[in-house]
């Protein structure tokens, strides 16, 4: 009997699970070349699966989409480092050093010298993978470079990049010599000059005016020592990150801190709300409409927050901020290293007489813990942590009153665009049959009324976004485990909600529950996946959206 060929989507799911088998062989090891032998198997199971938000990477020329997400996620510099140092916290921030924090992901990053960066990592596991996936990218779209620049083994280069080094090289470069070195990098990279300039500009800032370019020489550079066996290209794991990966220590400083303050307040024993969600539509929705009815402008409520969604509105968000603290609101910034903010509501201090939430009775005692967007597996750390009872002294553990728990997530969506809504009844893990039903108090009668696009079915925890296919998610979305998105915390967080309120008995058995995600992309559409941009203002509609059905179904549990 012949053997059955395997689907393209299988094909997929075996790749995945063969990265995340040799990212933990790697790491259990301590170090590794990436593009030695060491790294084979990361690399061609990467090339394998050609996940849509690296776009052409398995193509000869080099794929700049993906390049600028990668960038985003990366600390400046990175690039230059033949050494990458993972380490764990480890006190970096008590020396000279200045922390570089990439702008699309909470990490403390330090150049330790000009050859050497170590990247801090304190959020578990997936930032691991997280960061061992872009750096696999990067140094694939690296020997491109060199394999198109490097002539023979003796040393020879093209004159190309010859020329184009000698004007990256310089202190001052003018606008004819930086055009000049546009054309190289285009013929280099294997792109149209139009795709140079546009890249060029999407990473221009004054501090670093020829960034895009110096990315390019230095990918190139690196690529190039490898390949005349000049110097190799080294990931480090410190044992300290090794020893303590695993181990909560991080997620219970932030869950104390939280359980600490609370009783500092005399709110402990209140009825407590958590909700995941970001650092500004919950306060935004309780706070907002008092510092509305003051101002002349006629505005609605989803025009005021979309003119709080701006940049350089700062004047109202302060005015906003700052009501929110005289009337109950307590921030807590992180100290913990787990990157988690946090603000805790009392809403027992807060004026309802002008507020969106006309129902609320004037003596509710409830306590509303705002917690921001946890990573991955990180999700399963911190609600297990703060879910919990409180060690309290002489008198022992204290089990929190906690009500329900509501997530607000970024998910890619699977049939639907930016800014849609979805409604999920449980979550699958990826890669497994691990599945985590529940009763989601939000439903799709919720939304009926609004003017948006909502569905409901299932969701996927996937061990990282960046490692997606369309064969495997066009499976998901077809298939009858029902999918309609992916994201990678909603299984983590039901995981610790069920282990406290069915097997620990933490907290109540009946909590309620909520998860609402919106459409950050859509990996199956060619261009809208999360390497064609963040959302802008089309995010800022579902958002509080989402926020008002949270609140109004707390305050409603409330009284």
């Amino acid at each position: 009997m012949s053997e059955q060929k395997r689907t393209k989507a299988q094909e997929a799911t075996q790749a995945i699970e063969r990265i995340y088998i040799t990212m933990r062989h790697l790491f259990n090891r301590g170090f590794y070349k990436p593009m030695g032998v060491s790294g084979k198997s990361l690399r061609e199971s990467l090339l394998e699966l050609q996940p849509e938000i690296y776009g052409t990477m398995g193509e000869e020329k080099v794929e700049l989409s993906g390049l600028v997400y990668v960038l985003d996620r990366l600390p400046h510099g990175i690039e230059e480092c033949p050494v990458i140092n993972l380490t764990g916290d480890e006190g970096y921030d008590l020396s000279n050093l200045k922390s570089i924090i990439p702008p699309k992901r909470r990490r403390n990053c330090y150049r330790i010298d000009k050859d050497q960066m170590n990247v801090e990592i304190t959020r578990g596991r997936s930032d691991i993978y997280d960061i061992l996936t872009h750096l696999t990218f990067l140094f694939i779209e690296s020997h491109k470079i060199a394999n198109r620049v490097v002539i023979d083994d003796k040393g020879g280069l093209t004159k190309e990049w010859l020329k184009f080094e000698s004007i990256i090289n310089q202190e001052e470069i003018s606008n004819e010599e930086l055009e000049v070195a546009m054309f190289h990098v285009a013929n280099i990279l294997g792109r149209t000059f139009e795709e140079v300039l546009d890249v060029n500009k999407a990473l221009h800032t004054e501090e670093l005016p020829h960034r895009f370019l110096r990315v390019i020489y230095w990918l190139g550079k690196l690529a190039i020592d490898e390949v005349l066996e000049i110097n190799k290209r080294v990931i480090l794991f410190s044992p300290v990150l090794r020893e303590r990966t695993g181990h909560h220590m991080h997620g219970e400083r932030w869950a104390n801190r939280i359980k600490k303050e609370l009783e500092n307040q005399g709110i402990i024993d209140r009825p407590i709300h958590i909700i995941s969600a970001n650092m500004h539509s919950v306060m935004n929705y309780l706070f907002s409409k008092q510092i509305l009815s003051k101002q002349k402008e006629k505005l609605n409520k989803r025009e005021f927050f979309e003119r709080l969604s701006q940049p350089e509105n700062s004047k109202d968000r302060k005015l906003i901020s700052d009501l929110a603290t005289k009337q109950g609101m307590t921030y807590l910034a992180d100290q913990s290293g787990t990157n988690i903010d946090v603000q805790i509501f009392d809403l027992s201090k807060v004026d309802f007489s002008d507020s969106y939430l006309s129902e609320v009775i004037d003596d509710t005692k409830a306590v509303i813990i705002v917690m921001d967007y946890a990573f991955g597996e990180q999700a399963f750390e911190t609600m297990d942590e703060l879910l919990k009872p409180y060690k309290k002294g002489i008198n022992g553990p204290v089990k929190l009153n906690v009500d329900s728990v509501s997530i607000m997530g970024k998910a890619g969506i699977l049939k639907g665009g930016k800014g849609d809504i979805m409604i999920p009844h449980a979550h699958v893990f990826e890669g497994t049959t691990d599945n985590y039903p529940f009763v989601n108090e939000i439903t799709l009668a919720d939304f009926e009324d609004e003017d948006i696009e909502a569905t409901e079915g299932h969701m996927i925890t996937v061990l990282g976004t960046s490692l997606q296919n369309k064969e495997m998610l066009s499976y998901f979305k077809k298939s009858t485990w029902k999918v309609i998105g992916l994201e990678m915390e909603g299984a983590h967080y039901q995981k610790a909600i069920q282990a406290a309120s069915k097997i620990r008995n933490s907290i109540c058995s009946d909590v309620k529950v909520r998860y609402a995600y919106y459409a950050s992309d859509n990996p199956l559409e060619t261009g809208s996946t999360l390497a064609s941009g963040g959302l802008g203002l089309t995010g800022v509609k579902p958002t509080y959206l989402i926020t008002e059905k949270f609140l109004k179904q707390i305050v409603r549990q409330a009284i």
